[in-house]
């Protein structure tokens, strides 16, 4: 394939993908991956080896550094824990398209320094002569950081050049924008990118126009992406509205893969430290979904911790609501099948508040707010959510989470499915006893169009004191009787 810009379609105006967009059809529902699926070891490997490099870089100039300025302790070691940190805190060790060491270097040395003078503050206040230590090994490992970084680099586009370490990449998209990049990803391997193929329901180029095959349809995606054990996804222009686009990226979310997207009117986009360009095009990277996040785990183990520390706590509570219940309705649990993470089933419990007149009933009729049957007692515990708290048992078992996505009944599921397509995408991450909709109150007979586009607003900006926010929410909530 030759690099000639002549010999290539030329690039797709952002008035061509307008209009082509125009007369986009509706897109086929994208399958989501298996439980469970993940990307070959193949792929992974591709996708640690350069970050490993980058570390061992660090490390090793760490190490000359404290070879150079001070003597070797446990509080050299801490320095190291901590530089590192900042690093990862600082994007350093993720595997990017354009590697230029002065592209970086400002934020090394910066990190760097930083890091020295908060080792200086925090322990050498005792010592100024230990502390001006750090802090010389600090700037020391920053010059050579960037040294080391810029050997590694060069060695990373050698073996790109040569066809190693290279990405599997794969274009949404067959307009002529994508075909010009895609040319462009052959004649620059030292970007690292090997495209092997595109995906559109209705190409615009020719078979000869093609960098790459067109290896499926958009609705193929999930099945493309594990069998060529694709590493990055590259949404361009093609037959596919934007919303669409965002099902079929939410649909793949658990799969390893990175992507990145071309911005609209790209010509006029600045480029930010977030923004990767290849060849003079700006590809912006998707932020990688939070449940896939360390962040993410750390959410399940203080679960697991709070529930069992809530239910210990409130046990006069529980065991009060469940007597007064029981003397009310005859019994004290109601358990109900409700739909959770990746749309598995699971046995949910509350307090019996109203006994239902049949079994059918509790599975789909939509709320009991009003209902006349509805005791004294019934009233109480929904208005203050008090029977929602034996789910507490359920987030300990691993069923739900504190905060997510509301459950809700299959039979509810099944038809909100059908009415709105962004529904299922809720299902991501494990259901919640509380969430983002709830405390703006989305809930009971309140809009489920809103309720889920709140879930997966949640989701796409998960954060851990954004859940302690929602708790805090909530339970203020509770306080003022602003449940159902």
């Amino acid at each position: 394939m030759t690099s000639d810009v002549r010999s290539r379609p030329s690039r797709r105006t952002a008035a061509d993908s307008r209009h082509h967009r125009g007369t986009a059809r509706r897109l086929a529902p994208v399958e989501p991956p298996a439980p469970g699926q993940r990307a070959s070891r193949r792929s992974a490997a591709r996708s640690f080896g350069v970050p490993a490099l980058l570390l061992a870089s660090d490390v090793g100039a760490f190490s000359a550094a404290v070879a150079l300025t001070a003597a070797p302790t446990i509080k050299t070691l801490l320095l190291l824990l901590l530089l590192l940190a900042l690093f990862c805190a600082g994007d350093l060790y993720r595997l990017r398209v354009s590697l230029q060491v002065l592209d970086d270097a400002a934020s090394i040395i910066g990190r760097a320094l930083a890091g020295g003078a908060a080792a200086m503050v925090l322990g050498g206040l005792d010592d100024g002569v230990a502390g001006i230590a750090r802090l010389r090994t600090s700037a020391t490992f920053g010059l050579l950081a960037v040294a080391g970084r810029a050997v590694v680099y060069a060695a990373i586009r050698i073996a790109r050049r040569h066809h190693h370490l290279q990405q599997r990449t794969l274009l949404l998209g067959a307009g002529t924008f994508a075909g010009s990049l895609a040319a462009d990803m052959v004649a620059h391997p030292e970007y690292g990118l090997r495209p092997v193929g595109m995906l559109d329901d209705d190409p615009l180029l020719t078979e000869s126009q093609r960098p790459v095959p067109v290896v499926g349809r958009y609705a193929d995606l999930t099945r493309v992406l594990l069998e060529r054990r694709i590493d990055v996804v590259v949404v361009t222009f093609g037959s596919i509205r934007d919303p669409s686009v965002v099902d079929m990226i939410r649909a793949c979310d658990r799969l390893r893969c990175e992507i990145y997207f071309i911005p609209r009117l790209y010509e006029l986009h600045t480029v930010t430290r977030g923004t990767e360009v290849l060849w003079g095009t700006p590809m912006l990277r998707l932020r990688r979904a939070p449940f896939r996040s360390l962040a993410w785990s750390g959410k399940r183990v203080a679960d697991r911790i709070l529930a069992a520390l809530a239910l210990a706590f409130l046990a006069p509570v529980l065991l009060a609501v469940a007597l007064l219940c029981r003397l009310e309705t005859g019994c004290v649990l109601f358990r109900q099948v409700r739909t959770g993470l990746d749309g598995r089933p699971f046995t949910l419990l509350k307090f019996c508040s109203l006994r239902p007149a049949e079994e059918s009933e509790a599975g789909t009729r939509w709320t009991i707010a009003n209902d006349e049957r509805l005791g004294p007692v019934g009233r109480l515990v929904r208005r203050t959510s008090l029977d929602e708290l034996p789910q507490l048992w359920n987030v300990l078992r691993g069923d739900m989470s504190l905060v997510g996505p509301r459950p809700e009944r299959p039979f509810f599921v099944d038809e909100f499915t059908r009415q709105f397509p962004w529904y299922p995408a809720r299902h991501r991450v494990p259901v919640g006893l509380t969430g983002w909709a709830q405390i703006h109150g989305l809930r009971g007979n309140t809009s489920i169009a809103d309720r889920a586009r709140f879930d997966n607003f949640y989701i796409e900006n998960w954060s851990m004191w954004g859940d302690i926010k929602i708790v805090l929410r909530t339970i203020g909530q509770v306080l003022k009787a602003g449940g159902r």
